[in-house]
This record gives structure tokens, sequence and C-alpha cells, in this order.
């Protein structure tokens, strides 16, 4: 009986999830944009590559390395950086540094309501 009262509420459960509607966050520019998903992505790399510094060692040579950074777009719509894997300690200060540039937007809905978003990009710099 509890096996069958289990599997009832992961059903109902279930259902419930995939009837909730969302909405991604929407970056300044995409607001009338067809597919706010494609834009965002677009926005996002044109935002890293208009944005990003490449740190430089002592003798002025530039850093190079890969990061992966998890970040979210929060109920208010502003960035919020999670974590930042990679090797080289200030190729992870450039990444983050650049995408705390990333604009207020509008944030992502869950059933009407502003909903935090997590994204995790890798990046090659």
């Amino acid at each position: 009986m509890k096996k069958l009262i289990v599997i009832t509420c992961f059903l109902l459960g279930g259902v419930a999830l995939s009837n909730a509607q969302q909405t991604s966050p929407v970056w300044p520019g995409c607001e009338n944009s067809e597919d706010v998903k494609k834009c965002f992505n677009q926005k996002l790399s044109q935002h890293v590559s208009e944005n990003y510094e490449y740190p430089q060692n002592d003798a002025g040579e530039y850093i190079r390395g890969k990061v992966t950074i998890s970040f979210a777009i929060d109920e208010n719509g502003e960035v919020v950086v999670n974590s930042i894997e990679g090797d080289e300690p200030k190729v992870k200060q450039a990444a983050k540094e650049m995408i705390m540039e990333i604009p207020k937007m509008q944030p992502g809905t869950l059933n009407g309501e502003a909903d935090s978003r997590t994204f995790t990009v890798p990046f090659n710099f």
C-alpha cells in the first residue's frame, strides 16, 4: 500500500511540473524576439566577445585557459555567479568580472512569478 501511495505522489508531482509555465530571462533588446532563448544566447556570445579582457602574466603575455562558469539570473534580473572552475586563477577572475557585467534583465518566470534561472557555460579563452 505504501508503494502505491509513493508512486501516486511521484506521478501527480510529475503532472504538476509538466503543467508549470516557464519563461526564460529576457536580455535587453530581446523583448520582441520570436525566440527569446536564441536571442539570449546570441547576446551572451556578443557580451563575451566585447567584454572579456585577457589577463597578462608578469612578462606581459596573455594568459589563456578554459573555464566553466555557473551563474544565475535571479528573481530581480541580476547576475549571481555561483562558481567558476578552471586551472588559471587570473582567467577565472577575468571571466567572473566579465559575467558580472551582464546587464540587468527581465527575470525568468515560473507560473507567472519571477524565478531564478541557472546557466552553466564552458568558455575557452
